[in-house]
C-alpha cells in the first residue's frame, strides 16, 4: 500500500524531499511514496488524525502550533531534512557590512506566506535588544509583490527565499545582506505524522526515512548543476543556472542536513522563536514533538549514498 505524501507547498529549499523522488530513492527502498500538495494547512491534524494523508513534510512550527491548541494531537517529527533557516535579508544597495541592528532605522518588508520566516527574524532581532514591534516594517504583500518594491526603490530590503533571493543578487537588483541560516540550527523541516501513524506503518515510515537519509548523502556529495539537473523537473518555468546558483547558496550554508535526525538545539531555537513571538503560547516540549526512534535506527545502519 502506498505511503500518501503531502508538501505544504512548492518551493526550492525542499529540494531534499523532491530528489528523493527524482532518485529513486523510495523504490530502492521498496516503499511507495505518492506525493501531493496539501489544500487546507489549517486542517493538518485532522488530515493526519483521520488517514486521509499519512505524512507531511513542513515545518516543526506547525507540529508545535497543533500541540499548542490540543496536547492530546499526536504528530510528530521523524525525519528531518532542512535543518536551517532558507531566508535572507536582501537589501536595495551594497552593505557588506551590515548588522540586524541596521533594521531599526530601515524600511524592511517581511514574508506574510508564512508566519515562520518573521517569527524567527523578530527573535533575532529582540535578541540584539530591540523591539520588532518598533521596526518600519511591511507585512501584507507577497514575496513576488515585495520583489517588485524593492526594485521599484520603495522598501530599503526584503525577506525572501530562494529563488528570489538569487534571481536579485544576480541581475543586481538586490544584495545580500543576511542569511538567517547563519543563526545556525533551527529546524525548518521535517517528516511528521501521527504517533498512530508512526507505531502502524512503521516498516514503510522506517523506508521512507532510510531512503532520506541514502539521498542526503548524495546530495552532499554532488555539484550544484548536478542537484539542479536531478530535480528541474519540479521547477519547470526556473532556470538550470538560477536553480543551480540557489542549490550552492543553500549546500554552503549548510540549509539542508546531513541526517535525517531532527536535533534538540535546532527544535528549541525555533520554539524560542514561536514563543517570543507569540505563535504559541507554552514551552512544549522535545519529546512530545519529536520521535528518533525510526531515523535513530537508519543512521546506526549507515546505508549507502544513492
Amino acid at each position: 500500500m502506498s505511503i500518501t505524501l503531502y508538501e505544504s507547498f512548492r518551493a526550492v529549499f525542499y529540494t531534499p524531499f523532491y530528489l528523493a523522488h527524482a532518485l529513486g530513492a523510495y523504490e530502492a527502498e521498496g516503499v511507495s511514496v505518492t506525493l501531493g500538495t496539501s489544500a487546507n494547512l489549517g486542517s493538518v491534524a485532522d488530515q493526519l488524525q483521520s488517514g486521509e494523508v499519512d505524512v507531511y513534510w513542513g515545518g516543526p512550527m506547525r507540529i508545535m502550533m497543533n500541540h499548542d491548541r490540543d496536547p492530546d494531537c499526536g504528530i510528530v517529527g521523524f525525519c528531518e531534512a532542512v535543518c536551517r533557516d532558507p531566508f535572507f535579508i536582501i537589501g536595495a544597495s551594497p552593505r557588506p557590512d551590515f548588522e540586524l541592528s541596521d533594521l531599526a532605522d530601515l524600511s524592511l518588508a517581511t514574508v506574510n506566506e508564512v508566519p515562520t520566516p518573521w517569527m524567527c527574524l523578530q527573535d533575532d532581532v529582540r535578541r540584539i535588544g530591540i523591539d520588532p514591534a518598533g521596526l518600519s516594517r511591511i507585512d501584507d504583500r507577497s514575496m513576488p509583490e515585495n520583489v517588485a518594491a524593492l526594485r521599484a526603490g520603495t522598501v530599503d530590503a526584503i525577506q525572501v527565499f530562494q529563488p528570489f533571493a538569487e534571481e536579485l543578487i544576480a541581475d543586481g537588483g538586490g544584495h545580500l545582506w543576511y542569511a538567517a541560516a547563519s543563526r545556525g540550527p533551527c529546524s525548518y523541516t521535517t517528516f511528521y505524522a501521527s504517533r498512530d501513524t508512526v507505531a502502524r506503518r512503521q516498516d514503510e515510515l522506517y523506508r521512507m526515512t532510510r531512503a532520506m537519509f541514502r539521498t542526503q548523502k548524495w546530495l552532499h556529495a554532488q555539484r550544484p548543476i548536478d542537484v539542479a539537473e536531478a530535480v528541474r523537473e519540479y521547477f519547470p518555468d526556473l532556470n538550470l543556472n538560477t536553480l543551480a546558483a540557489c542549490a550552492e547558496r543553500y549546500l554552503a550554508s549548510d540549509v539542508w542536513g546531513r541526517s535525517p535526525l531532527l536535533a534538540r538545539d535546532g527544535f528549541e531555537r525555533l520554539r524560542a522563536a514561536l514563543l517570543s513571538g507569540g505563535l504559541i503560547e507554552r514551552e512544549i516540549p522535545y519529546e512530545d514533538c519529536v520521535d528518533l526512534s525510526l531515523a535513530e535506527r537508519v543512521v546506526a545502519e549507515d546505508p549507502p549514498s544513492m
